[in-house]
């Protein structure tokens, strides 16, 4: 079973470090998608789920218009 507790928090500093590490991976996997012009699959719920490069695209542009939640 999924343990609920943030790993970015972890004693271990390649554990917490994997957080981040995660997070480039995939915006890369992104950005990669979009220059090909190719679609990423995602596991939603457990679920793939096919993005293509135009989604990603629109997905990018509504979160550069949502402000910061500190602002």
């Amino acid at each position: 079973m999924f343990d609920p507790k943030d790993i970015r928090n972890s004693k271990d500093p390649d554990l917490a470090g994997s957080y981040a590490a995660i997070h480039r991976a995939a915006k890369f996997a992104e950005d990669l998608a979009i220059r090909t012009n190719t679609a990423i699959i995602v596991a939603v719920d457990g679920k793939p789920v096919r993005i293509t490069a135009a989604e990603l695209i629109k997905m990018r542009e509504l979160k550069s218009t949502v402000p910061p939640e500190d602002a």
